[in-house]
């Protein structure tokens, strides 16, 4: 499934919420099956700087040069907010994740229904998950003698 077929899968969902508060509820259920972390995985070289919560993000390139991202946070909200991103961004390439708009969270309403400081905060974890995308395709497009060069 592209990042695209995603996209259009995560509006489809949002547009049967009828309001916020279904909204709401719903990124807090993503946030509940979220599976939680262990003390390690909440380390200070995975936590976003600049969000309300704490939120901690990991990325892995694995073999295909596809990325994989991870998560956690100490509120359910950003962890459903957490929860969403990595359902989208997990599996592509990373030119690919770059190149996304991220316009659906617009066309969701997440950008009306969150206050500014949330909205905030998932603005700085797309930023993240795109700045490790970004890692990932230097790392995979710089080559020598044939051999990736980490």
């Amino acid at each position: 499934m592209t990042l695209q077929d995603k996209e259009e899968s995560i509006k489809k969902e949002f547009s049967i919420l009828k309001n916020w508060e279904e909204r709401y509820e719903y990124l807090i259920d993503l946030g509940i099956n979220l599976p939680k972390k262990s003390s390690e995985f909440r380390s200070e070289d995975k936590l976003i700087h600049g969000c309300q919560s704490q939120v901690w993000l990991e990325a892995k390139l694995k073999k295909g040069g596809r990325v994989f991202f991870d998560a956690d946070s100490d509120a359910l909200l950003p962890r459903g907010m957490a929860a969403l991103m990595i359902r989208l961004y997990s599996g592509h390439p990373p030119l690919e994740i770059i190149s996304s708009n991220a316009n659906f969270i617009s066309e969701i309403g997440l950008k009306t229904f969150l206050s500014p400081i949330r909205s905030n905060g998932l603005l700085l974890f797309l930023k993240k998950i795109k700045f490790y995308a970004i890692d990932f395709y230097a790392k995979i497009s710089v080559s020598l003698n044939g051999k990736i060069i980490k």
